[in-house]
């Protein structure tokens, strides 16, 4: 897996070994982050559910100011602090070992431009995480909240949020969410 754009194009990153994640494939990376590409510079980025942390840190590579990562897999979190420390983006990051609720709680002093939320597909986590981001005041004013999800599990929006976009790319959706009323 490689860094696709910005400062550290073409580096390479490791991912977790085994199952229990499924890096986002490059392609759909790419897109999301074309559809992105003026909104990175100078933005704080939290990767909720990060497994390798490839989409953060490929914020970081476009500009992004500040990047959160939360993990709850131990492997997942070496793998995150391998990576960053590889780019040379460890004090641009802050790296969380923790299920989402209290990871979640542990970064309540900040506000977050965009969030990408990418938990295990069958988990169902993402109503509820995308529950406590509001419920715990971490999103900026004009937040942009990205899903990745099998696209044929269409995603609603819960209280204070509104769908912005829907993309496929094959069996993976990705729905971007806004402010709501």
């Amino acid at each position: 897996m490689r860094v696709i754009a910005g400062e550290k194009r073409g580096a390479v990153m490791d991912a977790p070994r085994g199952e229990d994640t499924r890096p986002t494939y490059d392609r759909v990376r790419e897109s999301l982050f074309g559809i992105l590409q003026f909104e990175i510079a100078s933005k704080r980025v939290l990767d909720l559910f990060a497994g390798s942390g490839a989409l953060g840190l490929e914020a970081l590579s476009r500009g992004a100011r500040f990047a959160a990562f939360i993990d709850k897999s131990r492997e997942s979190i070496a793998c995150v602090r391998k990576n960053a420390a590889r780019l040379g983006y460890g004090d641009r990051a802050e790296i969380i070992c923790s299920d989402f609720r209290r990871g979640l709680a542990t970064l309540s002093q900040r506000e977050f431009d965009i969030v990408f939320i990418d938990p295990p597909y069958a988990a169902g986590l993402y109503q509820s995480a995308m529950e406590e981001l509001m419920a715990q005041g971490l999103l900026s004013r004009e937040f942009i909240v990205v899903a990745e999800h099998r696209a044929k599990d269409r995603l609603s929006a819960v209280a204070g949020y509104a769908e912005r976009d829907f993309r496929r790319y094959g069996d993976t959706g990705l729905t971007f969410f806004g402010p709501g009323e």
